[in-house]
């Protein structure tokens, strides 16, 4: 039987593919914004501490992402050239290496979590909410491991529907038990930011069982052998060729957050918390794209893998143009409306919220247009297994573009010009994003199948 991913209009297929995981990444950018939008009711300094908290919680979902779009990347190149049992190999590697991700966090977890956060800040409430959150969620972390290199491997089959359902079981769990146990409604105790952290594990820990009942329980083209099993050290090092660069690419974005924690903190931290809202309000227009990113690279992985350039750059195109449609809609959203926005996290109604945060989501959202162009080619550089290039990119516009223009642009002119910082450096990105994909289309791909 012939795989849709080879045949399908492609056009079709990108949105066949793509909108379960869409919703998926809605869904989780809706239960992120809803942990934030009750825990501002405890008050300012709990929301700092989840944004303060953010970084590190990166670090650890860019491990799980990273090696899950490596082992997808993996996967689908091998059924694209026709080797089965090569994508079961990596699926059988990739599903291991989530035991040992999570045992290294789990660490960081227990002993780390005071620590980190004693050199960001030295308010007390923060530093103890947020020690409590950032141990309960890195401990945790095994559920959330396990779900995403799962959700992966199903992923890069072509079923994109299977862990749309996962997404949505976790979502439901956190949402539902985010006000009982944050305000103690009910039989449940009164746990404040610690009932957040407890929220979002449970949903993990759902969202992770049916997860696993659908990589094991049905049918899939790959499959992982749980008996039986010898480590090879080239798969796991094919995995990292694509993962490690898109772990690093989302550890440069922790390390671009604390940063601009620590740049925005030296004004004040009510600057910290609209950095936070912005994160988390920018994630219903930015995880609609990166779902989009998840159905589009197993069709590219594909037909790279099948040597058919006709399909592989119809599908980068479109998959930009879809991109592009979702970031503009955000950016106009964000344009008129950031009062609005703003006031379902400014429990209080903190005027400085307003003050600050108004003008910073008019400037950031600039980034929103090209960042449609970063993320598809991203997608080409991931799917072709040049995963470096991506990496590159994200270095470019997080470390030399953002943080050092936060800096400048903040002595010279103040807190309101900070935030031009973001999309100042999209310019930069873009920029080197058109001369490596120029490379790389004359080097693998403009004579693909000849």
């Amino acid at each position: 039987m012939q795989n849709k991913m080879g045949t399908m209009p492609v056009g079709r297929l990108i949105l066949n593919m793509a909108w379960p995981a869409m919703l998926s990444m809605m869904i989780l950018a809706l239960y992120n914004v809803v942990d934030s939008f009750f825990v501002s009711r405890i008050g300012e300094e709990a929301l700092a501490a989840l944004t303060y908290i953010f970084p590190v919680q990166m670090v650890m979902m860019s491990c799980a992402i990273g090696t899950g779009i490596g082992i997808n990347s993996l996967i689908s190149r091998r059924l694209g050239a026709k080797m089965p049992e090569e994508a079961n190999l990596a699926a059988s590697h990739g599903y291991r290496l989530a035991f040992f991700n999570w045992i290294a966090f789990a660490l960081i977890g227990l002993f780390l979590s005071r620590p980190i956060l004693e050199f960001m800040t030295d308010t007390t409430f923060i530093l103890e909410e947020g020690t409590v959150y950032m141990t309960i969620v890195m401990v945790g972390s095994l559920f959330v491991f396990v779900q995403v290199i799962s959700e992966k491997i199903i992923q890069a089959t072509g079923n994109m529907i299977l862990p749309m359902f996962c997404s949505i079981l976790g979502a439901a769990f956190n949402i539902g038990l985010d006000p009982l146990l944050i305000f103690g409604i009910g039989p449940f105790p009164e746990m404040g930011v610690a009932g957040a952290a407890i929220a979002t594990v449970t949903g993990q820990f759902f969202s992770m069982c049916l997860g696993q009942y659908m990589l094991f329980g049905r049918k899939h083209p790959v499959k992982v052998s749980l008996r039986g099993f010898e480590w090879q050290g080239s798969i796991v090092k094919e995995i990292y060729a694509v993962g490690f660069p898109a772990i690093l690419m989302q550890c440069i974005g922790s390390v671009m957050q604390f940063g601009m924690n620590m740049i925005l903190a030296s004004f004040t931290e009510t600057a910290v918390a609209v950095l936070g809202v912005y994160g988390r309000l920018q994630s219903f227009i930015f995880m609609p794209v990166f779902g989009l990113n998840q159905g589009v690279l197993p069709v590219l992985g594909f037909n790279y893998g099948a040597k058919n350039k006709q399909r592989l750059m119809e599908a980068y195109k479109k998959g930009f143009v879809f991109a592009f449609a979702i970031m503009a809609a955000g950016l106009i959203v964000f344009q008129l409306f950031p009062h609005e926005i703003l006031s379902a996290f400014n429990a209080q109604g903190n005027q400085d919220m307003y003050d600050i945060g108004v003008p910073a989501l008019r400037a950031v959202s600039w980034c929103f247009l090209p960042a449609s162009y970063g993320i598809m080619t991203s997608s080409v550089f991931q799917g072709t297994g040049h995963g470096f290039l991506s990496l590159w990119s994200s270095l470019i516009r997080q470390l030399v573009g953002i943080l050092p223009l936060a800096f400048i642009l903040g002595k010279l002119y103040g807190l309101n010009a900070v935030w031009w910082s973001f999309p100042l450096a999209e310019i930069l990105g873009t920029t080197y994003l058109i001369i490596a994909f120029t490379w790389l289309y004359k080097k693998d791909i403009k004579n693909l199948g000849e």
